[in-house]
């Protein structure tokens, strides 16, 4: 068995603290971009009277608050492993991603609560040009941090911050609903408006669902698999495995936990056996751009009695 720390500095094979920080930036940019999108829109807000830029300004300003609980795992994430927690404090940030979903429930609960209660008491919204502008700085805002959530959270593997990105891409396009609503009131139909609203609460839902399930799998151990088919084959690819069995690959936070059992030349030394272990972990660094933390079983090809021992230890 094999396990060690492996950095190359950068790019592949960063450290944890490193993709740490990135991730504390990106957040830190969400929340500042997210923030004075909001801020623009709620002035707005205040003398048009509409229900749809209220229902985007409220989304908007969740999906930036949303930035404080992943900023505050990705912070506890750098800290080492202690006697207590000796697997780190990564899976804090898939916590977050729970609160991130809680967050999207909420926001779609109120906006549709607005919505509803605007149907049965409908009224035109003032300063339809500005409520339109609005609609679109929510537009762009959103659209900028999602492109910059989404890149960060693939680079460094975290679920959380993808799925905060696809939050904000969600509100890129509900806040287009913000620009029909003001082109309805235009015309005369005061009946638009809290109809985007329930139009912009319907996509939170549906990415409720979406974002409630991927973290769900983090949270039971799943993992994409195409993931495992990229460890299955760098860890075939190096030298001197002849076969591999007992694969076994999850996330912790943005790392990536990997377990495999390797077979080599039964003939080998004993640190020859360790520095093929150490070459599957140093491929499996190489391979991906975010964080890896391999166990590498070593054991003699051909030999089917090699684990008799155990055997009867293990479940069906």
């Amino acid at each position: 068995m094999v396990s060690h720390d492996h950095d190359h500095g950068g790019g592949h094979g960063e450290s944890i603290i490193d993709s740490g920080s990135v991730g504390i930036r990106a957040t830190k940019v969400s929340l500042v971009a997210l923030g004075i999108t909001a801020a623009l829109q709620a002035i707005i807000v205040v003398f048009s009277g509409s229900v749809a830029l209220l229902s985007d300004t409220l989304h908007n300003l969740a999906d930036a608050l949303t930035a404080i609980p992943l900023w505050i795992a990705f912070a506890v994430g750098r800290r080492r492993p202690t006697r207590a927690y000796t697997y780190g404090f990564g899976r804090f940030e898939d916590v977050a991603g729970l609160l991130i979903v809680v967050a999207i429930g909420a926001s779609a609960a109120l906006i549709i609560w607005e919505s509803v209660g605007r149907l049965f008491e409908p009224r035109l919204i003032d300063h339809i040009p500005w409520v339109i502008a609005a609609g679109l700085i929510g537009a762009a805002g959103n659209e900028f941090v999602a492109r910059y959530r989404i890149k960060v959270g693939n680079e460094i593997g975290s679920e959380a911050l993808v799925s905060d990105g696809q939050h904000a891409r969600s509100d890129a396009l509900t806040s287009l609903a913000v620009v029909v609503a003001g082109i309805g009131a235009a015309l005369g139909s005061a009946w638009v408006d809290p109809i985007a609203g329930i139009v912009v609460a319907g996509a939170m839902l549906w990415l409720l669902v979406r974002t409630g399930r991927r973290m769900s799998r983090r949270l039971l151990d799943g993992v994409e698999p195409a993931v495992v088919d990229d460890v299955e084959e760098s860890v075939r690819g190096v030298d001197g495995v002849r076969n591999i069995s007992d694969l076994r690959v999850r996330w912790h936070g943005h790392q990536l936990s990997v377990a495999v059992s390797v077979s080599v030349d039964p003939d080998l030394t004993v640190s020859e056996g360790h520095d093929t272990a150490h070459e599957v972990e140093h491929a499996l660094h190489h391979r991906f751009s975010f964080p890896v933390q391999a166990i590498v079983h070593v054991e003699p090809s051909g030999q089917s009695g090699a684990h008799d021992g155990t055997a009867h230890h293990n479940r069906a």
